[in-house]
């Protein structure tokens, strides 16, 4: 493959970490089950195409989301996987169930907002917050990575916008609390580039490092891949995607498909900025899942990638 052509642009920089979450956010947006030895594969197959970061499912109550229930069958299908495989827990039950498992990073799912928090985690934002104070003391007490995800930082479907000052707030009260990265979730897609840009000024005016932040779009308005650039100008260096394109999110019922992890690695190769992901090997496993699914992957790239290969 010679293209894209490298064309590097300045005030980038060299290297992007790659948050891989189709196992975990993509697939539980589904309707369909997946079958535990399809994800353990689609895993294994993602880290084999270089994403050394795989978030590979969530310990949520099975009632909640059905298509996550078998985080306890996964895990020990993926322990030899090569990546990091952090896992989603909503609280101290599913922290310990983690735990025995042997995870060694989670996440914890937050709230800019009080309707979102009120719809997905049945709290107020100081409600969550609260919850989440002793499960993080408890995993770092026991040497796991704790990422803090942040829901509805550029809009929200009940409420509309989101003061930037509301983001920045419950960010730092994430990061206080123990969290060592904040990923930054534009769930329902409303995000603009100057919007991007005067958040993450006012996040680091407030203390708030680049390198303990992520950013996190949905293509809803088609503004992810913009969004993307606008953050990595401005130094942010840690982007999730999700291969395929895949997910949603099922307590936001206008949040289409994450970012595609190929629409955002050919962007990156374009530019020369360094992934560890061979885009050929990904768009494979893509296709692969995709025919599992059903349905034809939403990622453009991927759709061009294997027309060219038909």
């Amino acid at each position: 493959m010679t293209l894209p052509m490298t064309v590097p642009a300045p005030g980038l920089p060299t290297r992007v970490r790659i948050h891989e979450v189709g196992p975990r956010d993509g697939l539980q947006n589904e309707q369909a089950l997946v079958p535990v030895a399809i994800k353990a594969e689609f895993i294994r197959r993602l880290a084999e195409a270089g994403l050394t970061t795989v978030e590979a499912t969530s310990f949520v109550h099975p009632k909640w989301v059905p298509q996550l229930a078998d985080a306890e069958e996964l895990m020990p299908l993926i322990d030899d996987v090569a990546a990091r495989l952090p896992v989603l827990v909503p609280n101290e039950r599913g922290l310990d169930r983690a735990l025995t498992l042997g995870a060694r990073e989670i996440a914890v799912f937050a709230s800019a907002t009080e309707s979102f928090a009120k719809a997905n985690l049945n709290r107020t934002v100081d409600g969550a917050l609260e919850m989440f104070e002793p499960v993080v003391a408890k995993a770092k007490d026991a040497g796991v990575a704790v990422r803090g995800y942040l829901s509805m930082c550029f809009g929200d479907p009940w409420e509309g916008q989101v003061p930037i000052s509301q983001t920045v707030s419950v960010s730092r009260r994430l990061l206080d609390m123990g969290c060592d990265e904040i990923s930054l979730g534009d769930t329902i897609g409303v995000a603009t580039a100057g919007h991007v840009r005067e958040l993450l000024a006012t996040l680091n005016e407030a203390g708030v490092t680049n390198d303990r932040l992520a950013v996190h779009f949905h293509d809803t308005y088609g503004q992810a891949l913009a969004n993307t650039l606008a953050a990595l100008q401005h130094g942010v260096t840690t982007v999730d995607a999700s291969a395929g394109g895949l997910g949603g999110c099922p307590y936001a019922k206008s949040a289409t498909g994450n970012l595609a992890t190929e629409d955002l690695v050919w962007m990156l190769d374009g530019l020369g900025i360094e992934t560890g992901v061979d885009i050929g090997r990904l768009t494979a496993t893509s296709v692969w899942m995709a025919r599992h699914l059903g349905r034809p992957s939403p990622s453009r790239t991927v759709r061009a990638l294997s027309q060219k290969e038909t």
